[in-house]
């Protein structure tokens, strides 16, 4: 038996920075435990044609918060990196319009323009009415119904694929905050308005992809990372995973609802997390290059089965081609080499909240932490889970 103070389980981005955070602070009573061979999780990446792939779907690092770049620069130097600053596009109407739609309508014709300002007049927040509850009841309040019908609503059901009925409104910060003023103002002085929550600015591997930086950090970590290990149990009352690690806390970054096949676990938790949500998503390579200098198109067409493209020449130096994200439950059949991520996002479904809320109470009275995108059933980008993952072993280190 081998015991030790923390036992991570997944190698992602939350359980690599938890665990190089503890090596950092001269704590090595920890193991980190991963079943693929190696570490990175939704954020590995591969040689394709002779350039990286991220076989997770698009991922990048934003630069907003400067704790986690020294972080993650101390692995993968500053110089390794390339920054940009970010060109998304939505297709629309025939067109290409920069992300975020409300903050660029003057990018399309005159009388296209005028019918999403007219639309967004009439929304519900700018009228002064109370915010909903529902998720698309919530997207025509803050949008108006043309931007909603035309962009959201079938976005979202391309992404999520299921009645956009059964989601909640608490995952809305990471939309695009944008007024009608400045909607308004942007269309008048034909110039971006609103602002971004997320990767306005950017920063990419220069030359091995985004998953050289996690490879990095789990090699840093010497014995204490175990990769090919597939979880058979957790003892949840003396927290020994698979008969031989026992730990004093099992920091956990691998989905709730694996947990039902390695542990014994009480029925309200159980219920708990039957009632978590979360998508599965293929990623396929194309070789040829598009027509656009767009980092990545949202297509919110529902006749495509993909709901964005990576277009990996604009950011990786020397590529060629591009890669689509698609929910496999829309997903065709597979034309050339794909990546399956059965695990890709959770859902912010209307129960999402409470059910996660109980699965966490649960868990920290046995020692348990729940940490990252899945530890917490939040959709969270890799920046953010490695500020929290720090913040967490720093409070841990400290008790």
């Amino acid at each position: 038996m081998r015991n030790v103070r923390f036992c991570i389980l997944g190698a992602g981005p939350s359980g690599l920075a938890f665990a190089a955070a503890l090596a950092q602070a001269d704590c090595d009573s920890f193991v980190l435990i991963e079943k693929e061979a190696e570490a990175g999780g939704l954020c590995r990446s591969v040689m394709v044609d002779g350039a990286p792939l991220d076989i997770g779907g698009g991922h990048f690092l934003d630069v907003r918060r400067q704790r986690v770049l020294d972080f993650l620069f101390h692995y993968l130097p500053r110089e390794e990196w390339r920054e940009f600053e970010r060109t998304a596009k939505v297709r629309i109407r025939g067109a290409e319009v920069e992300h975020p739609l409300e903050g660029n309508l003057w990018q399309l014709p005159p009388a296209d323009q005028v019918d999403f300002l007219e639309s967004i007049a009439r929304a519900g927040s700018v009228r002064g009415i109370p915010e909903p509850t529902t998720f698309e009841d919530w997207i025509r309040w803050k949008l108006g119904d043309c931007i909603a019908e035309e962009y959201m609503l079938p976005y979202n059901r391309k992404i999520w694929s299921m009645s956009l009925s059964a989601l909640g409104t608490d995952w809305m910060h990471k939309l695009p905050s944008v007024s009608f003023r400045e909607t308004l103002t942007s269309c008048l002085e034909r110039k971006p308005g609103g602002n971004l929550p997320a990767h306005g600015r950017f920063l990419y591997p220069r030359a091995q992809g985004y998953g050289e930086v996690w490879k990095r950090i789990a090699a840093s970590l010497g014995d204490r990372f175990l990769p090919g290990h597939a979880l058979q149990s957790i003892d949840v009352e003396h927290r020994i995973v698979d008969g031989l690690i026992q730990a004093e806390t099992i920091v956990n970054t691998i989905p709730w609802d694996v947990w039902p096949r390695l542990a014994k676990l009480p029925q309200a938790v159980q219920f708990a997390i039957d009632k978590l949500v979360h998508t599965g998503v293929h990623v396929d390579y194309r070789s040829e290059n598009l027509a656009s200098q767009a980092h990545w198109i949202y297509d919110p067409d529902e006749t495509v089965p993909y709901h964005r493209q990576l277009l990996r020449n604009n950011f990786i130096t020397g590529a060629r081609g591009h890669w689509t994200e698609t929910n496999v439950l829309r997903s065709p059949t597979s034309e050339g080499l794909r990546f399956e991520n059965g695990h890709a996002y959770p859902v912010g479904t209307v129960g999402r909240p409470e059910a996660i809320a109980s699965v966490l109470t649960w868990a920290r009275g046995h020692r348990i932490v729940g940490l990252g995108r899945w530890g917490t059933w939040e959709h969270i980008n890799s920046d953010v889970a490695v500020d929290l993952a720090l913040t967490c072993a720093e409070r841990h280190l400290a008790s």
